[in-house]
C-alpha cells in the first residue's frame, strides 16, 4: 500500500514511517524537511500522487487558538482537497484525547484541533481520527511549561500517558485498515496525577526542581478538571508501562515549541 505520512519527520512521524516500511508499505515522507508544506500546498500534489492512504501527524508550532487554527484549517483543507484530487481512499488524522471536552470549556489550542477534526468529518471523505493521550516523551515539556523560579506548579488532573512508539503503532494499525468513519481512542496502561509522574521523571533525571500540585495551575494555558485528560471506557490500552519505557532508555522529546500532546 502506498501511504503518505504528513509530518513524517517528527516524533510520531519517524516512528510511523519506520513501522510502515518494515511492514512492506510504500511510504512517502512528507514534511517541510522533505520539501512538502501542507499549509502552503508546496509539493503536496506530488507527495499524494498514487497514495491510497494519507496520514496526518503534523502539528502546529503555536499553542494560541488563532495561530493554531490558522495552521490546522489551512493545512487540513489542503490535505482534503489535494487528497480528493489524488484519489486518496483513507484520510487518517492524529489528535488528542479530551479535545472535544477541552475545546468546549477552554478553547485555545484544543478549539483549533476540534475545528480540524470537524473539517475531516464534514468533508465527505473516508476517514479515521485517532485520539491518543499525552506521550511519555513530553513529560519534561509539561514540567517546563509549569515552571516558575525553579518551582513546578501543576494541575491535580489525572492522565494516562503512553509511549510514542505505541502511538505510532496505533496510527499504523488504523492507517492500513478500512476507514472507520469515526474517532477511536488509545491510552497508556497506567493512570497518574500530572504532578506525581512529572516529579518521578525529574527525580530519575536528577532534576531537583520542586513539584507541587496547585488547583489554580494551568496546563499549556488551559484550566483542567480532574478527569478531562482521561480516555473513555472504550479506549484501546497500549502495552508499555512508564517504568519499562524509562528502563529501555526513553528520552524526552525536545521540539522547538512544546505541544500539549
Amino acid at each position: 500500500m502506498r501511504i503518505a505520512v504528513i509530518g513524517g519527520t517528527g516524533l510520531i512521524g519517524t516512528r510511523l514511517v519506520t513501522r510502515l516500511e518494515a511492514d512492506g508499505h510504500d511510504v512517502v515522507v512528507a514534511s517541510r524537511a522533505t520539501g512538502v508544506n501542507s499549509y502552503t500546498g508546496e509539493g503536496l500534489a506530488e507527495a499524494l500522487a498514487g497514495a491510497e492512504t494519507l496520514v496526518d501527524v503534523s502539528n502546529s508550532d503555536y499553542l494560541d487558538e488563532a495561530a493554531a487554527n490558522e495552521f490546522f484549517y489551512g493545512s487540513t483543507l489542503n490535505l482534503l482537497t489535494y487528497g480528493a484530487a489524488a484519489g486518496v481512499a483513507h484520510h487518517v488524522t492524529l489528535s488528542v484525547v479530551g479535545t472535544d471536552r477541552l475545546a468546549r470549556t477552554e478553547g485555545g489550542y484544543f478549539a483549533a484541533k476540534a475545528a480540524q477534526e470537524r473539517l475531516v468529518v464534514q468533508s465527505g471523505r473516508p476517514y479515521s481520527i485517532v485520539h491518543a493521550t499525552q506521550f511519555f516523551e513530553f513529560i519534561a515539556n509539561i514540567a517546563d511549561a509549569g515552571t516558575s523560579r525553579n518551582l513546578v506548579r501543576l494541575s491535580r488532573a489525572l492522565f494516562q500517558p503512553m509511549a510514542a512508539d505505541d502511538v505510532a503503532a496505533a496510527v499504523a494499525a488504523t492507517a492500513v485498515a478500512p476507514p472507520l468513519g469515526r474517532m477511536v481512542e488509545f491510552a497508556g496502561p497506567e493512570r497518574f496525577q500530572l504532578e506525581e509522574l512529572v516529579r518521578r521523571q525529574l527525580r530519575l533525571r536528577n532534576d531537583l526542581r520542586d513539584v507541587v500540585a496547585d488547583p489554580l495551575a494551568r496546563y499549556f494555558g488551559t484550566d483542567l478538571d480532574e478527569r478531562e485528560l482521561l480516555p473513555g471506557p472504550d479506549a484501546t490500552i497500549a502495552p508499555t508501562r512508564y517504568e519499562d519505557w524509562f528502563a529501555a532508555g526513553g528520552r524526552a522529546y525536545e521540539p522547538a515549541t512544546a505541544h500539549p500532546a
